[in-house]
């Protein structure tokens, strides 16, 4: 199921493959490839809130904006637009985990048919590899990672 928003900028099915070495009490790193082998991904996790196994499949996206529109959020944060009670829906209500960040770095590989994005959310790290036509749309400072299980 593919997300309607003017605001994303990347989204794909993943299997998780393996959980790396636990090295903090509430993260765990998870690894996974894309359903079609092109995209590899990194990404740490809150294991209190989002709990993954290796063969689970998620939904991960990743846009500009949590509103279906594509409008900016007016520095408010998603969880303060849902205390304020407006009945506008969001991205959020469709996932499951989604965290705020800044991507940081870039790296070309030397094929150049393939890149490598960095995300940070707050200290968590997400690296995603694949092919540049699939990811270049990522050259911009913050962003939403929105993931559910599928």
């Amino acid at each position: 199921m593919s997300i309607p928003s003017d605001a994303q900028l990347f989204e794909d099915h993943f299997v998780v493959e393996r959980l790396g070495d636990p090295k903090y009490d509430r993260v765990d790193r998870i690894y996974c490839h894309s359903k079609d082998q092109s995209i590899s991904m990194s990404l740490d996790i809150n294991k209190e809130l989002f709990p993954c196994k290796v063969d689970e499949n998620l939904h991960i996206a990743i846009a500009t904006s949590l509103s279906y529109d594509g409008s900016k959020d007016e520095e408010r944060g998603w969880r303060d637009v849902a205390k304020a009670g407006t009945s506008d829906a969001t991205l959020a209500d469709i996932f499951d985990y989604v965290c705020y960040g800044k991507i940081y770095k870039f790296e070309d590989a030397e094929d150049g048919k393939t890149i490598k994005a960095y995300i940070s959310f707050g200290g968590l790290l997400m690296s995603l590899e694949g092919p540049y036509k699939k990811l270049t749309p990522l050259r911009v400072d913050y962003v939403y990672l929105l993931a559910r299980r599928i």
